[in-house]
């Protein structure tokens, strides 16, 4: 088969890229194609698995909502291009990928979307038409009717599963640390995603820092300019080292859904500050107890700054997330595997998860 994956996020290249390299071990011609946006591109000059695949820009998501339009037809002219070149058999995409779902549609071949991202409304109205099938977590909270098949797992397992992920110490002494050494890892968003029009994180960055660095060390990851006085708490690490310091901190606390994701399945606690909740984010929160949600309003604010440190109060806080993380990964299905499966076999794998959903137990 030739499988052409497109990556429009960074988390995108990390959720395919487990796959690719075993459907192009088992002799499939996979071609990864990018939109280039935020850190996706360094990622992929940086990660040594993005080296073994056929890897091709074609297009980039910055600036205005003008220019994200204009941005988008070029990529789609682009892609189309390519993709007549390259005459794929199977066409996959992630949250909103309306590019590979136009260019399948015009192509006449199915496009498959992994999607978690209940409220990304445009991005939905734009895809879901001319998608062939949307594959979404069990815990999605919207009915997207006959195209959607849910699996047990998350986006993020793809890539962090123990079968996959193995954490390097050597990454702490990059940042001044050891293992016994207590830290924070704050992380703040772009806000320029057209679903986060209007949306909002953390507006009092400088008192979350003051407070926890009573408790903790901090370090800062930031999609955006930080102030002169905080700027010495920046992250300076590659992309792809940036799970291994996940792994091994106290404590995690941000504006990004898939960070907090991360740091769930990785047993590190988050409190995830936003105005968006998702389906993963519920459970998250609500049967693992490994993420904790709060809206920047004021007093939700406030809640959050007073559960962090009560959190990092606690001497067993990381043992207690990594056990809580075990608990978690019984529950879930290797999501690298099932998609796997699922693009090898398809139109064939649809109809077994429409017929017969436990099917999906083998990939645990």
């Amino acid at each position: 088969m030739n499988i052409l994956f497109n990556a429009s996020h960074p988390a995108n290249f990390h959720l395919f890229k487990n796959a690719m390299e075993i459907l192009q071990q088992k002799g499939h011609k996979v071609l990864l194609t990018v939109i280039d946006k935020d850190v996706l591109g360094h990622l992929i000059d940086s990660d040594p698995l993005a080296l073994k695949f056929d890897c091709r820009i074609v297009g980039c998501n910055t600036g205005s909502v003008i220019n994200k339009f204009a941005g988008l037809i070029q990529s789609e002219v682009n892609l189309l291009k390519i993709s007549k070149e390259f005459k794929p058999d199977i066409l996959v995409g992630a949250c909103g990928n309306l590019y590979v779902a136009h260019v399948g549609k015009m192509l006449g071949k199915p496009s498959v979307i992994f999607d978690t991202n209940e409220n990304a409304l445009v991005q939905h109205c734009l895809t879901d038409p001319f998608a062939s099938v949307i594959c979404t977590p069990s815990c999605y909270t919207r009915d997207l009717g006959a195209k959607q098949i849910r699996y047990a797992g998350y986006h993020e397992l793809a890539y962090l599963h123990p079968n996959y992920f193995r954490p390097n110490p050597e990454v702490l002494d990059e940042v001044g640390l050891s293992k016994s050494d207590r830290f924070t890892v704050i992380r703040l968003v772009s806000w320029n995603a057209v679903h986060d029009i209007g949306e909002h994180g953390i507006k009092n960055i400088g008192e979350v820092v003051q407070e926890i660095e009573k408790k903790s060390e901090v370090l800062i990851s930031s999609e955006t300019a930080l102030p002169n006085n905080l700027d010495k708490y920046r992250i300076k690490l590659a992309p792809n080292k940036f799970h291994d310091l996940l792994y091994y901190a106290s404590l995690y606390i941000g504006e990004g859904s898939t960070t907090a994701s991360e740091c769930s399945i990785l047993g590190t606690h988050a409190i995830y500050i936003n105005t968006i909740k998702l389906g993963y984010t519920i459970e998250q929160e609500t049967k693992y107890n490994l993420l904790y949600h709060f809206t920047p309003r004021s007093q939700d604010r406030l809640s959050g700054l007073t559960h962090a440190i009560k959190l990092l109060d606690n001497p067993r806080l990381r043992e207690e997330g990594k056990l809580k993380s075990g608990k978690m990964l019984q529950d879930k299905i290797d999501v690298t595997k099932y998609m796997v499966w699922f693009i090898e076999e398809y139109p064939l794998s649809y109809d077994t998860m429409k017929t017969t959903p436990e099917y999906q137990t083998n990939f645990k």
